[in-house]
């Protein structure tokens, strides 16, 4: 398979990371979540919006040097505004290579507000959002415009096969 950018955008707790983990696997390709910079960059005392930028800048940054070296990556992220999304777009011009969006949805409210408080319980990430968090940020999201693939991951059905052939 030639080299490609796959982008997963969708609320926390849909099951971005968990899909995008698993592609990973199943292509042999980086996967590049944006949670890790976040975290590494309000250790340093970087937070608010500006970090969200220089997180989704660093990510940029690092799949850049991956597709230079001929590899595939896989984004994990929110990329919840049309900016976010123009970054991608740039990036897979540059690059020269295919972009794939995967907008990860959880179609049960009740199903993925469940995964959010389980995740938030579990404190051990100050940066989960809870569940009016997550409302808010949903308030904030945009529709994506152009070309993607939707997978509910609410639904019994493993959306990994489609995805996979959504890459081909």
């Amino acid at each position: 398979m030639s080299p490609v950018l796959v982008v997963f955008a969708g609320l926390p707790g849909v099951g971005k990371s968990t899909l995008a983990v698993r592609l990973g696997v199943a292509l042999t390709a980086p996967v590049l979540p944006v949670d890790p910079v976040e975290r590494a960059l309000a250790r340093q005392g970087i937070t608010g919006p500006a970090a969200g930028l220089a997180a989704y800048g660093s990510l940029a940054g690092l799949a850049e040097v991956q597709l230079d070296l001929g590899l595939s990556v896989i984004v994990d992220a929110v990329n919840p505004v049309a900016s976010a999304r123009a970054l991608w777009e740039d990036l897979a011009a540059r690059a020269r290579v295919p972009l794939r969006v995967v907008e990860v949805w959880c179609g049960d409210e009740v199903e993925h507000r469940r995964r959010i408080e389980r995740r938030w319980d579990a404190g051990a990430d100050p940066l989960v959002p809870d569940w009016a968090q997550t409302l808010a940020r949903r308030a904030e999201y945009e529709p994506f415009v152009g070309p993607r693939l939707v997978v509910d991951t609410a639904t019994a059905a493993d959306p990994l096969p489609s995805i996979l052939a959504y890459l081909d």
